[in-house]
Formats: structure tokens, C-alpha cells, sequence
């Protein structure tokens, strides 16, 4: 089923609207949506290498638009639902002592997760919620998608026919890895 879905995916990366599908991903994916945007990057730039860097703006523009998206549901809904929740379990002192510190480091934080696996709409929640200053929380994310989406793209464009060979030889693989690291991203932040 994941093989006929990946074919799918590498007919639809030719579909003139697959840009825009690919926006809408990443942006969703950057707030709540738990698929990542390389999903649909990888085959859209392995079906139109010569655009490989476009692309790989798309998906950083719309990837830090939905961020600030996730910013925004943090923000809000602190305000209205997560200071009585945590005021009501007595966690509301211990979260100002966290927000302190995550604020501290909040550059790097939003930094080393655009860059990671790690699922990055929940560090522009907490980002939201610790109320990080919008500009550090825009440029790490900027720097860190940017930097992960083109070097995908890099890597893809100069690699291209050889990588989608890889991938269609070692697909079952790969699919493996990718949910191991998705549901162990989760299992992560269940933990901490």
C-alpha cells in the first residue's frame, strides 16, 4: 500500500498544483498536522530537479509561516485555557521558572528543532506559550527550515537519478525508518 502510495506521490509531484499542495503542508505541518512537508518535498524535486531551489523556498516560506501559525495557537490559548490548567494542578510557578529558561535558550531551541526530526509545531506551541520574542523565534526558524529544506534540495539536485534509484530499491526500508523516527519524535516528547 505505502509503494502504490509513494508511485502516487511521484505522479502527483508533476501535477501543476503540487506546489501548492506542498505549501499547505508545510504549512500545516509547522502548527498541528503531524506529517512532515519532505513527504511531497522529496518527490516534487526529484521529478523537477531544475526548480529544486524554488521549491525548497516554498516550503521554507510556508514551513515558517505556519510556525508563526503555531506561535499564534501557544499564544492564545495560554492566555485563555493553560494559565487555569496550570493554575489549577499548582504548576503555574514551576511553568514561569521553565518559560525563563526555555526564553534563555529559546534561539537554539527553535533552532536544533526546524532542523531535526523532532516534530517542530511543538516547539512554535511552547514558543507561543513561553511568549519567546516573535523576531529570535522568526529567525530560527528561517535559518533552520531554510537550512534543512535546501539542503534536501542540494542534496537532491545534485544527487537526483541516484537517489530516487535508492529509493526505489530500498523503499520498504526507508518506510520503516521514517515511521521509527516519526513515532519515536513523539514518543520523545511523551517522555520529556
Amino acid at each position: 500500500m505505502l509503494r502504490r502510495l509513494y508511485d502516487w506521490t511521484m505522479l502527483q509531484a508533476a501535477n501543476p498544483h503540487a506546489l501548492w499542495i506542498l505549501a499547505a503542508i508545510s504549512f500545516i505541518e509547522s502548527s498541528f498536522f503531524p506529517i512532515p512537508p519532505d513527504v511531497l518535498l522529496i518527490p516534487l524535486v526529484l521529478a523537477q530537479r531544475h526548480r529544486a531551489f524554488f521549491i525548497a523556498g516554498v516550503c521554507t516560506v510556508a514551513s515558517v509561516a505556519g510556525g508563526f501559525f503555531g506561535y499564534f495557537i501557544g499564544y492564545a490559548l495560554y492566555e485563555t485555557v493553560g494559565v487555569a490548567v496550570l493554575n489549577f494542578y499548582g504548576y503555574l510557578e514551576k511553568f514561569t521558572e521553565f518559560q525563563g529558561m526555555y526564553n534563555d535558550q529559546g534561539a537554539w531551541i527553535v533552532f536544533f528543532a526546524g532542523l531535526t526530526p523532532f516534530p517542530y509545531k511543538v516547539i512554535t506551541i511552547a514558543s507561543g506559550v513561553t511568549a519567546l520574542d516573535p523576531t529570535v523565534f522568526g529567525l530560527a526558524s528561517i535559518v533552520s527550515r531554510g537550512l534543512r529544506f535546501f539542503l534536501v534540495a542540494a542534496l537532491l539536485w545534485y544527487w537526483g537519478p541516484w537517489i530516487r534509484g535508492f529509493i526505489d530499491r530500498y523503499f520498504g526500508l526507508l518506510t520503516l525508518l521514517f515511521f521509527a523516527l516519526l513515532f519515536g519524535g513523539f514518543a520523545l516528547i511523551a517522555f520529556l
